[in-house]
């Protein structure tokens, strides 16, 4: 069972809560982690992940109509459609020409 009590701290970049694990689970932590805080933090962080990336691939797998609409018309034609007028509110020009690299991630292109 956890039980979680939050205390606001103004201005600060933490919030001191109370969790309440069973024993067992804290004698684990204890044997891999001397800071608990850090180790909660660190679990918590990759179960958010972890969530966020099943919410995003049920997304995927069911996705809203309105995305299943533009998909069928396709992107360009969607922006054909667009009013005109809007032409300059992005400097295109202003931008860095960028590349994805499989394991090193965006690049600037030479």
């Amino acid at each position: 069972m956890i039980i979680l009590y939050c205390i606001s701290v103004p201005m600060a970049s933490t919030e001191r809560v109370t969790v309440t694990l069973p024993v067992e689970l804290v004698e684990g932590i204890d044997r891999f982690e001397r800071n608990r805080s850090r180790f909660i933090a660190e679990a918590v962080e990759h179960e958010l992940a972890r969530r966020r990336r099943e919410g995003l691939l049920r997304s995927l797998e069911n996705p809203h109509q309105d995305a299943l609409e533009l998909a069928d018309v396709g992107l360009a034609d969607w922006a054909a459609s667009l009013p005109a007028g809007d032409d300059g509110l992005v400097d295109v020009k202003a931008g860095k020409p960028v590349r994805w690299s499989e394991g090193v991630g965006w690049v600037e292109e030479p």
